[in-house]
């Protein structure tokens, strides 16, 4: 079989349980647009984890709002629901005991997911946690992602996570995050500012985006509620919008996911993105922060 997963902390620790369970031929790392907008060939003989629904997957498994209730079928083999993350479905799906192992995992990866962290997560990162940020693709680290992600995979089914950490491809992109980290702050403290209960964070005109923890923004912004970060896409005629409730102010009335599946995007209560054309870019910004504002 397939497993066509995303590739981020969720996706990972995702893929350790079910590689550990199930017979997987190939793994396929997809972004959730390309998903969406059909540009996936799925079959019955692909497993779909932290992903948008397909209906010709032999299983599925996640825990992003911005479906339809048409979208998702009464039965289905997997799991979809409110959970910190998918990694947690799965984990509760299989129940078996050889999975226990990677009880710590998971419980980082709902934190991480659900960025249920804390001020000392931000500033002092560790295990998991630091782990994670290397594998975050806001940090934007770039590289050749895909090697990192199996080596990873490959990694913490027989290493603990002390020794992951010291392997030189990691040890490489934590020391990169480490040494960037004062540059990166300056960058956000320069293209951010404040909009009522918002902090605006606007890398577009950039022609790459800064390296660095996207999580000490809150720390750098302690009045925001909720973060909008907002940079080129793959191509110049793409913006991206992504939003995330404060992890220090957790005050934020939005639902994150269900704002943005109204723009063609998606995510979950506390995170989410969605991408629109350049052109009209300013027309959806403004409107998101309108709700933004008025639900406080």
């Amino acid at each position: 079989m397939r497993l066509i997963t995303r590739g981020d902390l969720d996706g990972l620790t995702s893929a350790v349980l079910i590689t550990s369970m199930e017979k997987i031929d190939s793994i396929e790392l997809v972004h959730p647009k390309d998903m969406q907008d059909g540009k996936v060939e799925v079959t019955g003989n692909d497993i779909v984890v932290n992903l948008p629904f397909h209906p010709k997957a032999a299983m599925w498994f996640d825990h992003h709002f911005g479906y339809d209730a048409q979208e998702v079928p009464a039965k289905f083999k997997g799991k979809y629901g409110v959970s910190p993350s998918a990694a947690r479905l799965v984990f509760e799906y299989y129940n078996h005991p050889s999975l226990d192992k990677f009880g710590e995992l998971v419980g980082e990866t709902d934190r991480v997911d659900a960025a249920q962290l804390t001020l000392d997560d931000i500033l002092h990162p560790k295990r998991y946690i630091l782990l994670s940020y290397t594998l975050d693709p806001r940090t934007g680290l770039g590289g050749a992602f895909r090697s990192y992600f199996m080596h990873l995979l490959d990694w913490l089914k027989v290493h603990p996570i002390g020794e992951v950490l010291k392997m030189p491809e990691v040890k490489e992109k934590v020391d990169t995050i480490l040494k960037n980290e004062k540059d990166f702050q300056k960058a956000l403290k320069k293209h951010s500012k404040l909009d009522g209960n918002i902090v605006v964070t606007d890398f577009r005109r950039l022609a790459e985006r800064p390296v660095g923890n996207r999580f000490v923004v809150y720390a750098l912004y302690p009045e925001a509620n909720v973060w909008m970060n907002l940079f080129k896409g793959r191509t110049a005629d793409i913006t991206v919008v992504s939003l995330g409730h404060s992890i220090l102010n957790r005050t934020c009335n939005t639902n994150i996911g269900q704002l943005l599946s109204t723009f063609g995007g998606g995510g979950h209560r506390g995170a989410g993105t969605c991408q629109v054309p350049s052109k009209s870019a300013g027309r959806v910004i403004k409107k998101i922060k309108e709700i933004l504002k008025a639900n406080g």
